[in-house]
């Protein structure tokens, strides 16, 4: 399967790279969010939408800060990593948005389920949409602008590369003339 605009070695580095670094991050997301934890109670699980936030939010200042900045941060690489891994330069911004953030919200979602089987671990529908949001957040703020620079380099290592143009992009020997259709005799 070939893949638009790769562009060489240099996009191979990147997309191992980044399956390399996705592979990792995923593995510390599940040593910290799958570890049991030593309490006397737990919680109920969290199924109401936002309603965890109000909670977190009534308690306010530096502890709300942390908890919400926590699920906001826990996920965000993946803004990152899952188009690094991809690996596509040519794109639309928003097809990208919406695949990362949907692939987001599934592990997300993924590593909640799996908590169920965890002792003293808690499903919260809460820590989804912070997760998911936290992987929007991340991609919008450095995905489009490193596209953009990973295009202009790669359009001018191929704009230097090419022999014989001249610097307005034209062939040494002007345009291509173009030849009109002349339709077929009966």
């Amino acid at each position: 399967m070939q893949r638009q605009g790769s562009g060489g070695s240099a996009a191979v580095v990147v997309r191992v790279a980044g399956f390399v670094l996705l592979l990792a991050h995923l593995l510390l997301v599940a040593w910290f969010s799958l570890r049991p934890r030593d309490v006397a109670w737990v919680t109920a699980p969290n199924t109401i939408p936002l309603h965890g936030l109000r909670t977190v939010l009534a308690l306010g200042g530096a502890e709300a800060a942390r908890l919400i900045g926590e699920g906001l941060l826990l996920l965000a690489p993946l803004g990152v990593l899952l188009p690094m891994a991809d690996g596509r330069l040519h794109v639309s911004g928003w097809a990208s948005l919406t695949r990362t953030t949907a692939a987001s919200a599934l592990v997300s979602l993924a590593v909640e389920l799996l908590q169920t089987a965890v002792p003293g671990q808690v499903v919260d529908v809460d820590s989804v949409l912070l997760n998911t949001a936290g992987v929007a957040l991340a991609h919008l703020l450095v995905v489009p602008a490193g596209r953009t620079r990973l295009r202009r380099r790669w359009e001018a290592g191929r704009s230097s590369s090419s022999a014989g143009s001249t610097p307005d992009g034209g062939s040494p020997q002007g345009a291509t003339p173009t030849i009109s259709r002349v339709p077929i005799a009966p």
